[in-house]
Order: structure tokens, then C-alpha cells, then sequence
């Protein structure tokens, strides 16, 4: 009777200790693995701070891009006056981007997918 009670404690502590070891804070491992990437995003704007931006005709240290799919979404409706650079060919349309490395870019797109 004894071993049996100094078995299933034994298993228990084994358990316990498996479990507590294989729990992790996934925030802090987030953190520790962030990549390059993260600065690419400054902020997250609302609705009001782009009203804000936007005049006619557009501040030339201002651009609004559509991120969107051109053909299956830009070209149905789009904001008025923002240019159609695609996520998918953003790296091939970088040309249409200001010269002026301060400019603000609001992107917007389709959203969480």
C-alpha cells in the first residue's frame, strides 16, 4: 500500500514538474523573437486622424495607399486621391512612393485576413 501512495506522489511531482516546465508566457516569447519587420508599422490611425490628413489636393508630404488588390477591390471604390499599391507588389512599385523619406504613408487594406 505504501509503494502505491510513494508511486502516485512520485508521478504527480513528475507531472507537475513537466507541466511547469513546458508552460511559457507567450508575450515574453513574442518579444524576444521580434523581427526586423516590426518597425514597418508606426501606428494604428482612426478615422478622425486621416480626415485630418486629408485635404484637396493632397499635402505633398501626404500620401494615402491602397494595399489593397487592385482589379478585385481599388478599381470597385477606393478613397479619393490614394494610389494603388498592392501588398503583393509592394516591393516591385516602390517608385510610386514620395521622394521625401518623412512623407506620412496612411495605408489602409481589406483588413485582418
Amino acid at each position: 500500500m505504501r509503494i502505491k501512495h510513494l508511486t502516485v506522489i512520485s508521478m504527480i511531482l513528475c507531472l507537475t514538474l513537466v507541466l511547469g516546465c513546458a508552460t511559457t508566457n507567450p508575450a515574453k516569447d513574442a518579444a524576444k523573437t521580434a523581427t526586423p519587420a516590426d518597425w514597418k508599422f508606426h501606428s494604428i490611425v482612426d478615422v478622425a486622424f486621416v480626415k485630418e490628413q486629408v485635404k484637396v489636393p493632397m499635402p505633398e508630404d501626404v500620401m494615402i495607399i491602397d494595399a489593397r488588390p487592385k482589379r478585385a477591390k481599388y478599381d470597385k471604390g477606393h478613397i479619393p486621391m490614394a494610389v494603388s499599391i498592392p501588398d503583393s507588389q509592394f516591393d516591385k512599385m516602390t517608385a510610386k512612393l514620395p521622394a521625401d523619406k518623412n512623407a506620412l504613408l496612411i495605408f489602409y487594406c481589406g483588413g485582418p485576413t
